[in-house]
């Protein structure tokens, strides 16, 4: 699959502005422990902060982590376009803080630009389900946030919760959008 220059350039802009850690930003912390081969697999998106790498998604979005080596993994998104085209990137994520592995940075850019600093973003992990059913990621200056289950729906009582944590987290949940996922 090849990556649409509208997408590599929406990454740049995203990295661009995650460079500019605030403050506020070196408060978040991350889950003490991430079990790489646990964490592999799909992931289904159930909330989003909104963010210019997803504009054009409408629904049905997911994210497939591929152990690739012991700190990397390979990754593949998928969403539904407004138009109702499928849209697929594959990236590759690799873990910055191999004591915790909660802390990540993504590139959806070729392979001859990842040596670009703005090539990478930070994808650190927030709250964790302790059987891996969910998760909360997110980058550290609060401009980008997902919630995160196996399956493509999760009880109203846990969304809730997960809201209200990242909300006392400092995330904007007032601008969270629910994703719509096709029945099966």
């Amino acid at each position: 699959m090849r990556l649409s220059l509208a997408t590599a350039l929406t990454a740049a802009a995203l990295v661009t502005s995650a460079l500019a850690v605030s403050a506020a930003a070196q408060d978040i912390v991350t889950v003490e422990k991430v079990d790489m081969v646990r964490y592999a697999g799909t992931w289904y998106e159930i909330a989003r902060l909104p963010n210019k790498l997803q504009a054009e998604c409408a629904g049905d979005v997911s994210t497939t982590f591929r152990l690739r080596g012991m700190r990397t993994y390979d990754i593949e998104t998928r969403c539904r376009r407004n138009d109702g085209s499928e849209e697929i990137d594959m990236g590759i994520a690799r873990v910055q803080d191999p004591t915790t592995g909660a802390k990540m940075e993504w590139r959806f850019l070729p392979l001859a630009l990842a040596w670009w600093p703005f090539a990478w973003t930070d994808y650190w992990i927030v709250d964790l389900s302790p059987d891996y059913s969910w998760a909360v990621a997110a980058v550290p200056t609060r401009e980008a946030m997902w919630i995160l289950a196996r399956k493509p729906e999760l009880d109203a009582a846990t969304y809730d919760r997960l809201v209200a944590k990242a909300n006392a987290m400092g995330f904007d949940t007032g601008k969270l959008i629910r994703t719509r996922h096709s029945a099966p």
